[in-house]
Formats: structure tokens, sequence, C-alpha cells
């Protein structure tokens, strides 16, 4: 963390804010900030989340007056129109309606579609005067207690736009086989031009250029993230689950704080939080208002239930040091007890098979070698969060040992099966069963559930931290990772792209697919690794690597 190198900027970008503000810019200076003016009023997308099985949730922006750009505050209060069908030409029209936006919520539109059919594909688009917006495709979920035969999920996470283009995302829209995106986190980044992991390698400065902290710089990130033609490609084609984690607000976020928030010079956490809360329930096509609630479950049929996470709007501060004995205090908590007690009752009383749990930070305990040398120390706390004098990341679950033990005995005492974490938030790829006591572990191999890990769309990870070129020093770092940790069964610390998980009545399949280069729009991609969790076992098998 360059502290004094982000203050800087700050303070620099105060001053340009002051020239450059969204509140002035007008058409020619939207285009250069990454917006395109020709595709105005709907310049960024269309978008769908949050499936039931009869009913969708549809979100766009509109720019009504080349004045009314993201975060301005400006322009008039207008009337959009959106029409929803069963085919592209929009030939069989079955639902349609219009919604007032404005300033006050940015020019966005959120519509909560009702009266739909089970397991459907629908079309839809919005209008405003004659403009017409792209139009985009989702799917209701199957029927509750309907038989499903196979769900399959994109899943990704780590989104850093100055890191590196997102070619993963144009992959997953270029499939015709998704019925959802599950993204867990870090859609987009908080810092400013070159602060922060990315700072060698920035290919697309963040605008606004600065770190965000007002709800007008949420606004334009947000806006700025979803001018990107491979996001918005795929958000048009597929449905999204989404949670956050802690860049959508600021790095190490805590209830009551953030490690990259310092209130003398960024004023109350309480209305940065806000800020962000409120441009998140603006911009991201999720059934969250501010001061609701982001967790909630989706379920699809008998097969799968999938219990997304909040994992830092309720939790205590992380702990100074791995020594601190608040590790393991039960009044310390990563999930509110709110929170815990609805994860542990929805696992405990599920009548599906497949519990499946969008969690935002690693839930696998992991302890790091003590043979790594300071540098590998250094380059691993950049992607986990605080390491310090012993090998444990802190802002994990790790840190929160309690409510980890609580969970972990609640599907143990419940003789609950069948449980799967997908994770994000770590910018690598780990397959992981999650040991009922880790201190026996292998030679009782009893297993709760199993964790997979996706790696990050763009975000740096160890060989871009170390600056040495991919699959040389992490190999060894990855085998003494999985020597510590016997219950990680699959590391992969160097490289970018996306997971799809497959989830099947037999088992839940992760096929981990990575991009030839970040920093190349058109990067292609290969499979590299697959692994699979057999319905009952609780264990996890590699079933394919590519060497």
């Amino acid at each position: 963390m360059k502290s004094v190198t982000r203050r800087d900027v700050l303070r620099a970008g105060g001053a340009l804010a002051a020239v450059t503000g969204a509140g002035v810019l007008g058409g020619q200076a939207y285009a250069a900030q990454g917006g395109r003016e020709g595709a105005l009023p709907f310049a960024h997308g269309v978008a769908s989340g949050d499936p039931l099985p009869d009913g969708v949730l549809l979100w766009t922006r509109v720019t009504p007056t080349p004045e009314s750009v993201p975060g301005s505050g400006v322009g008039p209060d207008v009337t959009v129109s959106w029409e929803m069908a069963l085919d592209e030409r929009f030939t069989e029209i079955v639902a349609g309606g219009a919604a007032r936006t404005g300033p006050g919520r940015d020019h966005t539109v959120k519509i909560d579609v009702a009266g739909l059919h089970p397991a459907t594909s629908y079309w839809y688009r919005f209008r405003y005067g004659s403009a017409v917006s792209t139009v985009g495709r989702t799917r209701t979920a199957p029927a509750d207690g309907s038989a499903v035969d196979r769900l399959r999920l994109g899943v990704v996470s780590c989104a850093n736009w100055q890191a590196g283009y997102f070619a993963a995302y144009r992959h997953l829209a270029q499939r015709d086989d998704l019925d959802l995106v599950v993204h867990l986190g870090d859609y987009l980044y908080e810092y400013g031009p070159g602060d922060d992991a990315a700072a060698d390698a920035v290919l697309r400065p963040h605008d606004p250029p600065l770190e965000i902290i007002t709800l007008e710089h949420y606004r334009r990130r947000h806006a700025q993230y979803k001018t990107d033609p491979d996001l918005q490609a795929l958000h048009a084609r597929v449905p999204f689950a989404v949670t956050w984690d802690d860049h959508e607000s600021a790095n190490n976020a805590w209830s009551g704080g953030a490690e990259n928030h310092t209130e003398q010079e960024e004023g109350t956490w309480a209305s940065r939080r806000a800020a962000s809360q409120q441009a998140y329930a603006e911009w991201m096509p999720v059934r969250y208002e501010p001061g609701g609630r982001l967790y909630r479950r989706l379920t699809f049929g008998t097969l799968a239930e999938l219990s997304m996470l909040d994992l830092r709007s309720y939790r205590s501060e992380q702990p100074a040091h791995p020594f601190d004995p608040g590790i393991a205090d039960p009044d310390r908590t990563i999930t509110g007890a709110e929170q815990l007690d609805w994860l542990t009752s929805g696992l405990a009383t599920a009548r599906v098979q497949w519990k499946l749990v969008g969690n935002s930070v690693m839930i696998s305990p992991v302890r790091f070698p003590s043979t790594l040398s300071t540098e590998e120390l250094r380059a691993l706390s950049r992607l986990t969060g605080p390491v310090t004098g012993v090998p444990i990341n802190v802002d994990q679950w790790d840190g929160y040992t309690a409510d980890r033990l609580e969970l972990f005995a609640a599907l143990r005492d419940n003789g609950v099966r069948d449980t799967v974490f997908l994770t994000g938030d770590i910018h690598t790829c780990w397959a992981a069963e999650l040991p009922s006591d880790p201190l026996t572990y292998p030679l009782n191999r009893a297993s709760v559930g199993t964790e997979l890990v996706c790696t990050s769309v763009t975000s740096d990870n160890i060989d871009d931290i170390l600056g040495v070129p991919p699959r040389t020093a992490s190999l060894a770092l990855e085998a003494a990772i999985r020597v510590a940790n016997p219950h990680i069964k699959h590391v992969e610390l160097d490289s970018h792209g996306y997971s799809v998980v497959e989830v099947t009545p037999g088992a839940v399949r992760m096929d981990s697919f990575v991009l030839t280069d970040r920093k190349d729009p058109g990067s292609g991609v290969r499979r590299a690794a697959s692994f699979r969790v057999d319905a009952g076992t609780q264990h996890v098998v590699r079933v394919w690597e590519d060497r």
C-alpha cells in the first residue's frame, strides 16, 4: 500500500476535478472519459439480474442530454419505456411499461419484472424518445420444486480497469450455454491512476483521475466500467448475480472503516460507505437499495440454491496481527449475527441437492509456509491482505475463526451435504476441501464442504507482483502451499481469466479458463484445469490439467 503516493494523487486529483468534474462535462468531455457519444442516450448498455422463477430485474442508464453525464447531478427527470418479448425481433411482446428517472438516481433505471414463466428465455429493450437501447437477453430460474438436469454458471471477480482489458467477459459472452454469471466482488476498483497493485501496468487510467470517495466519484467510476464493450456484451447476454467485496468501497473495508480510508483527509467512513452503496444500488442489476440487505438466496428447482453473502457490511475490524487473541473472539464477526443465522439455517433446511455459497473471501484455512522468503510473503500479502509476522491472512475467514467454527459445526452437526463455496478476491485459482478438523486432516479426511476459487479478470497476481514470467517462481510457491495445507488440492498463482461451474445431480465441476494476455483486448483463452466434486463426497477430484 503506497499511502503517500495515494494521498498525493488524491490532493492533485481534487484540483483537477474542480476543472473537469462531471458536473460541467459536456458530450465531448464525456466521450474523453470513456463514454461513447455516438451511443447516447443508452451509452452504458443494458443488464439483467437476480432471476426468479417468475421474474427478473432489468437495468439500464439513460443520458437524456449531453450535460446529464454520470455523477453530474444535472439533467431533467424523464420517462423511459421498456418491453420484453419471447423473441429477439419482439413479435411476441409479453410485458412492458415505463419508469421515471432523473439525477436523483443518476438517470439509472431498474425494473423488477414479475409474472413471467419459469425456465424461459426473454429479450428486452428500453426506449427514450426515438432512441432504442441494445437488445438484452435474460432467462428466468426453473420452477420451485422442479427437477433440473443442469445449471451452468460463469464465475468471475476482481476486474481492475487499469490492469488490463476485459477479454474474460468477451469469452463468456460468446458462449451460449450459461444460465447465470456470478460476480463475487471487486467489480470495480476505487484507486486513482497508478495507485494500486497495477501501478506499473496502467493501460486504461481510471475516471475520475483520483481515488473515489464521493457519490459523484463512485457514479463516474461505475459508468466508466460499464462503457467497456466486453462487459456490456456479457451483461446483455446473461443475467448476473452480484455481491460486493471491498474495492466497491475501499480496500480492506469493514463495518466501521477501511485500510484505504483516512477520516482526516477523506471525511467520515459512514459518508463514504453510503456514497459507494448508493452508486452500487443505482448502477448494478441487483435487488438492493441503500440501507437494505444485499445477502440473498436464488433457487434453481431442486438442483441448487445460491446464497450470495455480504462479507463487508457487518464485519468487525481485521485483527492488527495474527497473534491477536481477538481472532478467535466469539464477539468478532465477518458475517454479522443475523446473516450467519440466515446462512446456517438456510443450509441446514435447504430442500435442494447442491448448496452453493457466493463467498467474496476464502473460507478455507490457509497457512503460508514458514520457509517463504520475505519477497514471497510480501507478494502474497498483496493478494490476500495483511500477512504479519506469521503465515495467516486475517482479512479472510482466517481472521474470524469463531464464525467459521460455528458455520462448520452447523454443517457437520446437521449432516448437510453437497455444500460448495464459490469464492473470489484472491486473484488466483484454488480448489480445496473444508476439513471438519483441520488439526487431524488428512489422517481424518472428514470434510464439511468444498471451496472453488476463481482467478482475477485482470487484477495482479504473483507473477505480476514479483515481475517474473508466469509459471516460473510461482511453481515452488504453489508446491509449498500445498504441502503446508494438505486440504488444498490445487493452487495456481499466475493466471487471469474466469471459471465455468457446471452443476448436475451427480457432481459440481469447475473449469478454469485463463487468458493469453490480459493486456491484449483480443486475448485468446484456454482451459487450464478442471475439478469435480462428486455428489455426497465433500471431496475435490482433479479431472484435467493443462501441463
